[in-house]
């Protein structure tokens, strides 16, 4: 039986601080690459993995129980994940085409490089397992060492840093400098206090809002490939508030010309602002759906039959909201002739729709491959 004894590396350490390239196959070979992470960082771990793995097997050689031994190490990437666990994978496949082992014992340090132990089995069976743990002695084991570090840890890395340094020093910069305005105008402690404390919350809860929720993310993205469809909504944004501005401002006269009285109550206000706001929220949609068209377009996306079909819904929506709004006003019956001629419109619009839809989705049926290629690619 031919056995491999393998030490794993998932996230490079061999890679970014020595210079290693994995595979690294053979006993002399993996003592050189340990040796070079010795040198680069001695208080990596992952050169005792190394070196453990070759304790292995010179034991296993020197009891003679299989038919043949060999020591490999394989690593990952730094980008620790799927792309880390393909670069693993396709580095096992080159030490079993040069050593075909029957089994294999790993070798790691942790919990996190045995998470490709599923992937290893799928090639062949784990006949054992080694974790090596690192012994310290009593005096490094200390309180000050371990958070000197994390400390250290998170200093190395930008947006932790910003969480566990750049939020609480602003916090203290803030709270300095309203603490010398109090020196100065003692008369205003109480507005300085109260400013401050907001101030401290809206930054606080702004950033983890947009940290959540991607907000430097999404803006970056609607500023370059979404530029239009910001604009667009921008622009509908702008036209839906003027339109509600108008429609409020004018309730009065709106409701006159409708039913001839004022509004007698709340909910007939609410009907008849409905009816008023009608027109301009649906011209608000037409320019979100005209910029979607337009970026679409330009972009080959193959939905753009759907857009399309979409802003020749609109006139059915608006006399929708119209008709409904005056029968709930008792303007318009079901039974009138008007109520008719309206609802023929809007069933007829929405026929040309769903044609127009249909016609355009078999036209642009090849930008849908387009529309594949550039998202596997990532543009």
């Amino acid at each position: 039986m031919k056995v491999l004894v393998l030490a794993i590396d998932r996230d490079d350490d061999f890679g970014k601080k020595a210079g290693v390239r994995g595979p690294v196959i053979g006993r002399d070979a993996c003592i050189d690459a340990a040796l070079k992470l010795s040198l680069a960082d001695p208080e990596d771990s992952d050169a005792n993995v190394l070196y453990a793995a070759v304790k292995l097997y010179d034991e296993l050689k020197e009891r003679g129980e299989f038919e043949d031994v060999e020591v490999a190490l394989i690593t990952g990437h730094p980008d620790v994940g799927i792309k880390s666990d393909l670069e693993l994978q396709r580095q096992l496949e080159e030490v079993l085409k040069r050593f075909p082992a029957d089994g294999v014992i790993p070798v790691t340090d942790g919990a996190e490089d045995e998470q490709i132990f599923p992937m290893i089995t799928s090639r062949l069976p784990i006949i054992s397992t080694r974790r090596v743990v690192v012994k310290q002695s009593e005096g490094i084991e200390t309180t000050y060492y371990i958070l000197y570090r994390y400390l250290k840890e998170i200093l190395s890395d930008p947006e932790a840093a910003k969480i566990f340094f750049g939020l609480p020093g602003m916090i203290l910069l803030i709270y300095g400098v309203a603490k010398l305005l109090s020196i100065k105008y003692p008369q205003s402690v109480t507005i300085i206090s109260s400013t401050v404390t907001g101030l401290i919350l809206f930054i606080v809860g702004g950033y983890f809002f947009a940290k959540a929720f991607r907000i430097k993310e999404i803006l970056g993205h609607s500023l370059t490939k979404g530029f239009i469809q910001l604009i667009s909504t921008i622009a509908a944004l702008f036209v839906l508030f003027a339109g509600a501005v108008n429609a409020y401002l004018n309730l009065e006269s709106i409701a006159l010309q409708l039913t001839g009285r004022y509004p007698g109550t709340e909910l007939l206000g609410v009907v008849i602002f409905l009816n008023a706001i009608s027109t301009p929220f649906v011209i608000a949609l037409g320019v979100l759906m005209t910029g979607k068209i337009v970026h679409s377009y330009l972009r080959k996306d193959y939905h753009i039959w759907y857009y399309i079909s979409g802003i020749l819904l609109l006139p059915a929506l608006w006399i929708t909201i119209d008709v409904t709004t005056l029968y709930a006003l008792s303007i318009v019956s079901f039974y009138s002739i008007e109520f008719l001629k309206k609802g023929l419109i809007a069933i007829a619009d929405i026929a040309v729709a769903t044609l127009v839809g249909m016609y355009l989705r078999d036209k642009v049926r090849g930008w849908e491959k387009i529309e594949t290629e550039r998202s596997t690619s990532g543009i």
